[in-house]
Formats: structure tokens, C-alpha cells, sequence
């Protein structure tokens, strides 16, 4: 049992982690793609109590999750780049 719960806890983790990026994915163009795909991953942290998961399944999730913010890296910095010369022409 406490074992599932880890699980569990990894997945929101991992859930939690991509949801947090939604603010800052709406100036980008993948958001138009990524916003059903937020509203999935909302009903999912609903429902993760009702799952019976395993490691592997836990394990690719954070593989998934790692490769998805490390694929971000570069849209996300050109953000920064444009918030911090909009900032300094303010």
C-alpha cells in the first residue's frame, strides 16, 4: 500500500510539474496544440486515486516528463530573452 502511494505521489509530481508551466506556455505557439492536452492532465491528477500503477509504468511518465521540459528549453528561453527586454524598455 505505501508503495502505491509513492507512485501516486510520482505521478502528481510529474503531472503537477507540466501543469505549472501553462501560464508560460501560452506565449509560445506549441500552446494552441498543449491545451487540450493541459485539460487532460487536469482530469488525470483528479482521478489518480482511483489508479492501481506499477514502477514501469511511474518510470516512463518521469522519462516523458524529463524529455518534454528538456525539449522546452529553447522556446523557453527566448521568453526570458523577450520578458527581459520588454522589462528593460519599460
Amino acid at each position: 500500500m505505501k508503495e502505491l502511494e509513492e507512485l501516486k505521489s510520482r505521478l502528481r509530481n510529474c503531472l503537477h510539474t507540466i501543469l505549472e508551466l501553462e501560464p508560460d506556455l501560452d506565449d509560445i505557439e506549441l500552446s494552441h496544440d498543449l491545451r487540450d492536452e493541459f485539460g487532460m492532465l487536469k482530469m488525470l491528477i483528479e482521478r489518480i486515486n482511483e489508479m492501481e500503477l506499477v514502477e514501469d509504468d511511474v518510470a516512463r511518465i518521469e522519462t516523458a516528463t524529463a524529455n518534454f521540459l528538456e525539449e522546452l528549453q529553447l522556446p523557453m528561453s527566448h521568453l526570458k530573452v523577450t520578458a527581459e527586454k520588454r522589462r528593460f524598455l519599460q
